[in-house]
């Protein structure tokens, strides 16, 4: 009688360890579509914005700048890995809701008029609310809502101040301005770098983090640039 409580309970023990190994895979199938989806959807929205910049000879590839060097400047100034990839993801969507600008405002020779200007500032909201849906990204789509605020309260959308600002935002407004800054277009040419760099240490704790900047002009050093 024992011998067969005994056979029983090991059966009913390899029919459990069977169900929890099925378990795992079923989780790490789960796990695996959702990061193929992720996937999918942050190259369908790059897709979008690397189409609006190849209309536009002058700015052609700088999300892809931006976000390389909003990463680089993540990582000098000590932020957790996954903290680093939402900045970096963030670099690469900065713009896009430039998608809801139109093209003769974007492409204008010359200045824009107070009216060109409202509906220019209207694209980092823009972006934000298409990026907002997915859950995964919800802390990218603050950053990019905020890269236009400016440390002294000056910017848009929201007139942030200083610290009010997020950490990620501030960091990707530094590299969208060095970028702007040496990159031409069709209103002005790229300003050497040591120019950019002396903009930089100008707007350092008026318009920009200088915290920020500070670690950007120690990154670009240590690249030796």
């Amino acid at each position: 009688m024992a011998s067969r409580v005994e056979r029983d309970a090991a059966a009913d023990y390899r029919r459990l360890h069977a169900a929890y190994q099925q378990s795992l895979r079923y989780a790490e199938d789960v796990r695996r579509l959702y990061h193929q989806l992720q996937r999918a959807i942050c190259q369908s929205l790059l897709g979008l914005a690397n189409a609006l910049e190849a209309k536009d000879q002058y700015t052609r590839g700088h999300s892809e700048r931006v976000s390389a060097l909003s990463r680089r400047l993540a990582a000098a100034l000590g932020l957790a890995p996954a903290v680093v990839d939402v900045v970096a993801q963030a670099g690469l969507l900065h713009d896009i809701g430039k998608i809801g600008v139109p093209e003769a405002i974007l492409r204008k020779p010359g200045p824009l008029s107070p009216q060109e200007w409202t509906v220019m500032r209207a694209h980092p909201v823009i972006g934000a609310q298409i990026v907002a849906p997915f859950e995964f990204f919800e802390r990218a789509s603050r950053v990019i809502r905020h890269h236009h605020e400016r440390w002294d309260g000056s910017g848009y959308p929201d007139g942030l101040i200083g610290e009010d600002i997020p950490l990620e935002a501030r960091i990707v407004a530094v590299a969208d301005v060095f970028d702007a800054l040496t990159s031409g277009r069709s209103y002005r040419p790229a300003l050497g770098f040591d120019a950019a760099c002396a903009l930089l240490k100008q707007d350092a704790g008026h318009t920009l983090d200088g915290s920020v900047v500070a670690a950007l002009l120690g990154v670009l050093e240590l690249e030796g640039r």
